[in-house]
């Protein structure tokens, strides 16, 4: 019958194809989910109890709901303008409910979540440039090598730049995670110049047609001046081999500090140009809605969450399932 109307018969391939893709999907949904099972437990827990007790979504209901926004850390700010909608949506037409509220509520902080997300640029030519910065404790160098084995994974080459010259601990844990990740790393003694470092860095990604050129730099405060004019610098030195580098600059944020670091993320992204945001250890905390803060507050895009300690402990961030997995 198929046949007759024009069908078109299922192909193996195609069939294969889409079942590993649901597969790939329902695997990355599993994984966040648990990356934001202490958040979670209580954030979900007290909706829950919310949407079951609410028929009527009143005044009352919606400081249940602020309540449990707060201790998620999304932030006196985030949180009063998800419920400022909310009330501005209950004028034009009554919510039907807690399992409407749900619906809602999630709308919101998806909204909020992918409304900072834009293109990142894409060189004429490779190598592509990224910069990973942040204060010392945050997991940037663990990054740095987690970040090489996920571009790898795409099919990707890639280049480590060692930058931290500061300590010599980082540049050893860049070596064990550029070996971890099968990639190659540019390095320098202690002490030596980050930006001397990078130039033969970039200079070597430009002549081998390296994809990705990831560089580790060294923790600092927005507050450290010469550190900052380092920064610079260094931004300057691949600007000069590599045009429109660095094309990205992740800020390497630690999601157990929460708020408490927010404001310290807010100051230093106004210093150092941040593109993007990797949030780190969002396993072992119980408020990751300061992912949902960080989007909002700093008006930029969470691009990868980190949620362990092994290689592949790196995913790429994504507004729906994030949501899915926090809000159910």
């Amino acid at each position: 019958m198929l046949k007759l109307f024009g069908g078109k018969e299922k192909d193996p391939q195609d069939e294969g194809a889409a079942q590993a893709g649901g597969a790939e999907k329902t695997g990355f949904f599993s994984r966040m989910k648990q990356a934001v099972t202490r958040t979670r437990e209580s954030f979900t827990a007290k909706i829950d109890d919310l949407v079951a007790m609410t028929r009527t979504v009143d005044e009352a209901a919606l400081e249940d709901l602020e309540s449990a926004l707060l201790t998620s850390d999304l932030g006196v700010q985030t949180t009063t303008e998800i419920l400022d909608a909310l009330r501005e949506r209950a004028k034009r037409k009554a919510i039907e409910g807690g399992a409407e509220l749900r619906v809602l509520l999630k709308e919101q902080i998806r909204n909020m979540l992918e409304s900072p997300r834009r293109a990142m640029p894409e060189p004429d030519a490779p190598p592509k440039v990224t910069f990973l910065v942040g204060v010392n404790g945050t997991g940037k160098t663990t990054t740095s090598g987690k970040l090489a084995a996920w571009y790898r994974g795409l099919g990707k080459s890639v280049l480590l730049c060692a930058a931290d010259t500061f300590r010599a601990a980082a540049i050893e844990q860049l070596e064990v995670w550029a070996g971890r990740s099968g990639v190659e790393m540019v390095k320098t003694r202690q002490g030596g110049d980050p930006a001397a470092v990078l130039y033969d860095a970039a200079s070597a990604a430009k002549a081998k047609k390296i994809d990705e050129l990831i560089v580790d730099t060294a923790g600092r405060l927005h507050t450290k001046t010469g550190l900052m004019d380092e920064l610079d610098k260094m931004r300057r030195t691949a600007a000069k081999l590599v045009p429109g580098a660095p094309h990205e600059v992740l800020l390497v944020m630690d999601a157990t500090t929460g708020q408490n670091g927010l404001q310290q993320a807010r100051l230093f992204t106004q210093a150092a140009g941040v593109t993007g945001i990797v949030l780190t250890k969002l396993d072992g905390t119980a408020k990751g809605g300061i992912a949902v803060a960080i989007a909002r507050e700093l008006g930029l895009p969470v691009r990868y969450v980190g949620v362990g300690e092994k290689m592949e402990d790196l995913l790429e961030f994504d507004a729906g399932a994030f949501v899915d997995a926090l809000v159910g």
